[in-house]
């Protein structure tokens, strides 16, 4: 599998409140769509999936909320690429596949995210590296 393609539809952000009381974040993100692309773009022997998703962060309790969404394009071996849309069908899929494609979204999103992040002055939803100094040893 191979990303071949990723864009944002939808960026939304907002904050509700200004109150700072122990606000809690909860991420979500799901799959909206699965389908194959009628007319490919390449010359490829793989197939292609569009998968169409949703990602939002919330800040509890109705602090803020974060809300994307997109479409990503992989390139993927066609036995794989029909076993793929077939369990769709059903709303379930490959775990192996899931992963590589949350962590997809993830990866672009949480930019976009940290991005909002600043300009609304929200706390940040990940944890970010530090340094602190060395404890002296006595």
């Amino acid at each position: 599998m191979k990303l071949a393609g990723f864009n944002f539809k939808k960026i939304s952000g907002e904050r509700i409140s200004n109150s700072l009381k122990e606000i809690k974040v909860n991420t979500e993100i799901n799959i909206a769509n699965i389908s194959q692309p009628k007319v490919s773009l390449f010359k490829s022997k793989e197939d292609f999936l569009e998968i169409d998703f949703n990602y939002s962060l919330t800040y509890e309790p109705d602090f803020a909320k974060i809300e994307i969404s997109g479409t990503l394009v992989v390139s993927i071996e066609p036995k794989k690429a029909k076993e793929i849309v077939k369990e769709w069908k059903s709303k379930k899929l490959p775990e192996d596949f899931k992963i590589y494609v949350f962590n997809i979204i993830l990866r672009k999103s949480n930019i976009k995210s940290l991005q909002l992040e600043e300009e609304l002055h929200l706390p940040i939803h990940l944890n970010l590296q530090r340094i602190a100094p060395q404890k002296k040893e006595e």
